[in-house]
Order: structure tokens, then sequence, then C-alpha cells
């Protein structure tokens, strides 16, 4: 059962009828160009993915807008559509950059409330042609500051494993201000803004040290805050963790229903049918996390900071649990580089720290719901 706070609606926790239409044209859509050999073959390009995918997932099917609002040149849905094409997206392994672009960037730009800032970037993002991705989020004091410079705000500092970091067109920046914490934007140039590749786990999620030598910027927003955006984002992956995990589950059921021992598909076996079970079971109880914490986006509950801990839990763990079932029941093959599996399974090991770690999470819901006397991570 999914749970229920006042602020809910239980019709926000079904899929409706055009979130299902959306998941069938997904479906299609990422089976016929995200395959593991489409995926290995995006890995090798210079951007890390297929830009000519990326500009037909914007303009054929509009998920790059589907939350943004229509003022800014989107489609006007809410979060529960785009979480939607996320589940798909990490069903698929799509190594797009759709969680630092469409979730994370996107979000800090609505959350600033700068409208300036909206009408300069989101119409960019919506259509295709502008990638972007946030960097300083994470602690309570951000590596980067901020000084005037002749012409206006210039970023010194550095920040490291940002997402997409070394292709983005836009880094919205939390930095150190004389009066706290602000919101940049910087649109970095190779002078004053070197970026570097990191060799990372997941390859499909790239990441970058990307230093500021006097990078110019510009405020957006009269806020450093930065809390929705992070759980937004943990709800996101939360959909990815939970689509990667239904696909890895049929794929090991189609394979234990296929490869014979002794005479018989091992699938028939008592305790593979049972290990099978418990992935479900997981599954199920990750797919209920992850809708909640979905609809809290959606209507921006009070609720969404402990939906999205949850969320970050739960689903990790369920993603971590159905790859090293899938290796495991696969055999020999699923040890090998040829296989899909160490794609998945490197995809799940490296979302379980990308917001914290799920012993973070623990002490934050902990703080949050009033068993410690502070919350924390």
């Amino acid at each position: 059962m999914h749970p229920r706070h006042p602020e809910i609606d239980p019709q926000l926790l079904s899929e409706t009828e055009e979130q299902r239409e959306l998941r069938s044209v997904l479906r299609d859509f990422f089976t016929a160009v995200s395959e593991p050999e489409d995926v290995r073959k995006h890995l090798a390009t210079p951007r890390g993915h297929d830009e000519a995918l990326w500009a037909r997932m914007a303009g054929e099917i509009g998920v790059h807008g589907l939350a943004i609002p229509e003022e800014y040149g989107g489609s006007g849905f809410t979060f529960a559509e785009l979480a939607v094409a996320l589940e798909e997206s990490g069903r698929a392994l799509c190594c797009a950059p759709l969680l630092p672009t469409v979730v994370l960037a996107a979000h800090t730009l609505l959350n600033a409330g700068d409208r300036q800032a909206c009408e300069r970037y989101l119409p960019r993002i919506a259509n295709g042609t502008l990638t972007a991705t946030v960097a300083g989020f994470h602690g309570d004091e951000p590596g980067i500051s901020a000084e005037r410079g002749s012409s206006g705000w210039v970023l010194r500092g550095a920040a490291d494993f940002v997402l997409d970091g070394a292709g983005a067109d836009l880094i919205l920046v939390r930095a150190r201000t004389p009066d706290g914490a602000r919101l940049f934007a910087c649109e970095p140039a190779a002078d004053s803004c070197p970026r570097t590749p990191r060799r990372v786990l997941d390859e499909t999620r790239r990441q970058a040290l990307v230093e500021f030598r006097g990078a110019p910027a510009t405020l957006v927003g009269e806020s450093g805050e930065v809390a929705a955006t992070l759980d937004a984002g943990r709800a996101a992956l939360a959909a990815e963790q939970v689509g990667g995990s239904s696909r890895v589950l049929d794929a090991t059921v189609e394979f234990v229903k296929e490869r014979r021992q002794f005479g018989r598909p091992i699938g028939s076996f008592q305790a593979v049918k049972h290990r099978l079970a418990d992935v479900l079971v997981a599954l199920e109880a990750a797919r209920s996390a992850s809708a909640y914490a979905t609809a809290c986006v959606a209507i921006a509950s009070s609720q969404l900071p402990v939906a999205a801990g949850a969320a970050a839990v739960v689903c990790s763990e369920t993603f971590r649990f159905a790859t090293a079932e899938y290796v495991q029941l696969h055999g020999g093959i699923g040890f090998t580089w040829e296989h899909p599996a160490h794609l998945y399974v490197r995809r799940a090991r490296s979302g379980e720290v990308l917001f914290g770690t799920a012993g973070g999470h623990r002490t934050r819901l902990a703080g949050l719901i009033g068993l410690t006397s502070r919350a924390t991570g």
C-alpha cells in the first residue's frame, strides 16, 4: 500500500490514462534507441550521449518540457509526468543528462522564482537546445565564493564530481557571498572555467571537476536555498531506480525461464522462485516510496523532505539488491563485460551515494520525524 498523508490526494498516487500512454510511447522509443548495445555506442561519443537522441526526446516526445510551465516553453504538466519519463529512462539506462538538466537545473530556476532567469533559460531547456547542471549544492558551506568584479559578479573556487560538468552549457552555482549563500548562473568559458572529466564507476552518468577562476556569473533569485531542489533530485533518482530495478527483474525472469539444468528450466526451482519473489516484494515497496515522493514534488508538499529521504533509501537499496540477483542468477555470463548486467550494477552503486548515503538519509529522516534532536545530511 502507498503511504498516505492528508495533503496527498490518493489519486495522485495512481497512474492516469495520459501517464500510461506516455509510458507506452517512451517504452517503445527507448526499446528502439537505447538497448545495451546502443548505450555502449553512446558512451563512446565525445559528449557521452547521443545528441540526436536528446533532440528527439525534446522535439518528438517533449520530455524536457513536461514539468516546465507553458509560459516558459514547456508543456505545463507536473513532476508526476516527468517521473514517468525518468522511470523509463532508468529502465533503458539512458545516458542523456536528464537528471542534471531537466530536474536539477530546471527546478533550481523554478524554485528561485527569478522570472528573468526562467525566461532566459527554461525555454531552451524545454526545446533541448540547452544542457545545464548544478554545482556547490552539497554541504552547508559551498566551496565556491562570489565577489563583485568591475563588470559584475565573478566566481572563484571549485566543485568536484559535478553531473555532466564537462559538457553542460549552463551551470547553476551555489556560492558564498558576504550576505550568505546565493545562487548564480554561469555560462562556462574555457579560460575562466576549466572543466576536467572524472573517471567514475558509472560511465553512463558523466561527472567532472569544475573550477571557477573569476568566471562571470549572474545572480539568480534572492536566496541560496536548494533543499527543495535536492529533494526533487532524490525523487527523480528514485524513479530512475525503480525503472532500472524493474528492467533487471524482467530480464532475470526471462533468463531463468530459458536456462535449463537437470532437464528443466532453472526458474522452476523453488530456491530461484523465492529469490525472485524477494526482488519483486522489494520492487513494489520501492514503487510505493517513489510514487509518494513524486506526488510530494508535484504538489510542493511539506512532506517532501521525509518522502524524498525515504525514497532515496528504499529505492537505492532495492536497485542494488535487484542488480546483485541479476548477476547471480545469470551465473557465469552475468560476470562478463559482454553482458549488460555490469552496466546496471554500476548505475545502482553510483546512485547509492549521488545525493547522500543511505546512512546520511536515515540520520536526516530521524531528525525530521523527531527521533533525534537535529536533522542532518
